[in-house]
């Protein structure tokens, strides 16, 4: 079976490159949407505490509603292809992101602020000299479960028209051939464990930094 997933890959050459890039870059700008929101937006509530109860409660539940639920509701009001699923997958994205901000900027020792402040430091420079740089390693941690979420249910885009790697996985299905879902499922496997190694390896060199 994994030699004839090889050769259909081989055979479809063009197609599974566009598939992989399609795949690619639907998953890294819905990564870049829901960091660009939540990160500020963590970095806010988590200096206002009773903000951060609201917005808490309407993330969490977020991270309970299935993907493929969040997909389909975007179809009524976006239509079928790449824009619901990008702005889905966003969605998916903004949970772990603004969960681990708002704890990784709370975390910081208020000591540490209180030091920086007395040295004469403004709000921006106490931000991007001292908290970000504390708070890095822990903020990097929930990009890392978003993107490990994202690559993988970008696998669902093919449902509503979206493209990427599970048009392999649809098609598969659709033909009953197990060699060509396969193509798919170890091409998304390889993309998410290589995704978070990438993120596991700057975590931990963000870590390094911040103990010295």
């Amino acid at each position: 079976m994994v030699e004839a997933a090889w050769r259909y890959a081989l055979a479809n050459r063009a197609m599974y490159v566009d598939a992989v890039t399609t795949h690619v870059r639907l998953s890294l700008l819905a990564l870049l949407i829901g960091a660009a929101l939540c990160i500020p937006l963590g970095i806010y509530a988590a200096r206002r505490r009773p903000l951060w109860r609201e917005l808490s409660g309407v993330f969490n539940a977020l991270r309970v509603i299935p993907s493929l639920a969040i997909l389909f509701l975007a179809v009524p009001y976006l239509g079928i292809g790449f824009l619901p699923a990008l702005v889905a997958l966003a969605v998916l994205a903004c949970p772990p992101i603004l969960i681990n901000t708002e704890a990784a900027f709370r975390g910081v020792d208020s000591a540490v602020i209180d030091a920086a402040r007395g040295m004469g430091m403004d709000r921006r420079q106490m931000l991007w000299r001292v908290e970000l740089p504390l708070a890095a390693p822990v903020l990097v941690a929930g990009v890392r479960t978003a993107a490990v979420e994202v690559f993988s249910s970008a696998t669902l885009a093919a449902f509503i028209g979206g493209g990427g790697l599970g048009d392999f996985i649809y098609r598969g299905f659709a033909l009953f051939e197990p060699s060509v879902m396969l193509v798919g499922a170890v091409s998304i496997a390889v993309l998410t464990v290589g995704v978070e190694g990438l993120f596991a390896i700057l975590q931990r060199a963000l870590e390094a930094l911040a103990r010295r």
